[in-house]
């Protein structure tokens, strides 16, 4: 497997992030993944990663507080800014993925035509869609402290380098 980035972001008060985990960007990963999320949905499901999707990501910053998420650029590319408002922006293509930790917020600030991704999230794990709201917040810490770890990284199937990261 190609490289692995770490990034860790501090809660800003409005986007919490995550204490403990941090942010992985898996850059030309999947160079195949161009033009067939199909491919890579089969290739998510038998890691054990579920749920899978293919659209595009939010343009305003959110996160999600009840699971992990994988994103994989199957198509165009974006510019996204991970960790809130005062995070990383990062420009993403066709091939990289990201696999994002409870609570950590990501937002798109721009695409090209055809940007796609396919997404996905650890089985027996659920999304929820959180925005850094007023009242969300006191339920939102406790979640993401207890989003277990997924069995396996998303993208080769074994514990590394996922869990090299995370454990």
């Amino acid at each position: 497997m190609k490289e692995c980035r770490p990034y860790f972001f501090d809660d800003d008060g409005t986007i919490p992030n995550n204490p403990s985990l941090p942010l992985l960007v898996y850059p030309g990963v999947l160079e195949s993944a161009e033009g067939d999320p199909g491919a890579v949905k089969r290739l998510l499901g038998r890691h054990k990663w579920k749920g899978a999707w293919v659209n595009g990501i939010y343009s305003y910053p959110h996160y999600h507080s009840t699971a992990h998420e994988v994103l994989v650029v199957t198509g165009g590319s974006a510019e996204v800014q991970f960790g809130g408002t005062q995070g990383e922006q990062m420009q993403l293509g066709a091939g990289d993925a990201v696999v994002i930790p409870a609570g950590v917020g990501h937002c798109r600030i721009s695409s090209s035509p055809g940007f796609q991704v396919v997404g996905a999230y650890p089985e027996g794990q659920s999304w929820d869609l959180c925005t850094g709201r007023s009242g969300e917040r006191s339920r939102i810490l406790k979640n993401i402290r207890s989003v277990p770890l997924p069995e396996r990284d998303p993208l080769s199937g074994e514990r590394e380098p996922l869990l090299g990261y995370w454990e």
